[in-house]
């Protein structure tokens, strides 16, 4: 039996015993392993620690049934948290918001079993976990526009480089000197495109301070509010990275949405965003904010 189909019986195990008392040391018992390298070739084929995957796929989880009228309290019980307070922590930490928040403004889908066979398949070192949904008011842009297609091609081309030439001509530097800037957080948004032509807008920006003043010389836009599904992309390193992104984004439209119930909003724009996670050479991550709708059957 080969590492990934041992692994992947690993996770569909996690998945069949979510509420137990789960640990590195019963996993690697499962697995026929000693622990220490049990959690090495976790941590190699699946892109996360034991622990922290089975923390997630529990939140993830906990999140689904937050929609059924259970009790916050109830649900930190049953997921393994020993306080509503710890439990609470993680899920903001985690989704980025409150359980309470969370149950008000999305409709969590039940968890997709995992599947490791897909890593290689999309090339993305890592398994991606389920997405968190998140409703959004509007973001506003200030930044550099690209006016590109996808005719031939051209914005799978014409996209990178205009990101070589943001970060390599002092574009980057200038406007993250700029004192208007809310944060330092980067955004790489691709705005709907125009039926006749075909044509899109693809904007890096950041978020400028509510009220500042804006030099002509840079672009101005806005995010529209929406409901998201927000990917994160397995950690990596700084050289995968971008075919890690790539990946993640062939793994979202081949096969996340044919089986998730939800299609993409109209008139809505898809974003990725670079945080504080992307600035480390290991371990690098970003989010994918898609705009969804559920589908109507």
């Amino acid at each position: 039996m080969d590492m990934v189909t041992i692994l992947q019986d690993i996770l569909e195990y996690v998945d069949e015993h979510i509420t137990d008392a789960i640990n590195p040391d019963s996993l690697a018992a499962h697995a026929g392993f000693s622990t220490w390298h049990f959690c090495r070739v976790f941590q190699w084929g699946v892109g996360y620690s034991v622990m922290v995957y089975v923390r997630n796929r529990r939140l993830a989880f906990a999140a689904h049934e937050l929609s059924s009228g259970q009790r916050i309290v109830d649900l930190s019980m049953k997921y393994g948290f020993e306080t509503h307070s710890g439990f609470s922590k993680a899920f903001r930490r985690y989704y980025g918001c409150s359980p309470a928040t969370y149950r008000l403004h999305a409709q969590g889908a039940r968890p997709l079993p995992p599947d490791l066979t897909l890593t290689n398949k999309y090339l993305i070192g890592g398994i991606i976990l389920e997405p968190k949904f998140v409703t959004q008011p509007a973001v506003k842009l200030v930044g550099f526009a690209l006016k590109t297609n996808n005719s031939n091609g051209e914005n799978s081309q014409a996209i990178p480089d205009f990101w070589q030439d943001y970060m390599h001509h002092g574009k980057m530097e200038s406007l993250h000197a700029e004192r208007f800037i809310k944060n330092h957080d980067e955004y790489g948004a691709c705005f709907p495109e125009d039926p006749e032509t075909g044509e899109f807008d693809y904007v890096i920006g950041v978020e400028p301070k509510d009220g500042a003043a804006i030099p002509n010389n840079y672009h101005v836009c806005e995010l529209p509010a929406a409901n998201y599904a927000v990917f994160s992309t397995p950690p990596c390193n700084a050289e995968n990275f971008v075919p890690t992104i790539q990946g993640t984004w062939n793994y979202i439209f081949n096969e996340w949405f044919p089986q998730s119930g939800y299609e993409y909003a109209p008139k809505g724009a898809d974003f990725e965003k670079y945080d504080d996670r992307c600035m480390t050479e290991a371990g690098k991550v970003c989010d994918i904010y898609i705009p969804v709708v559920k589908k109507q059957l």
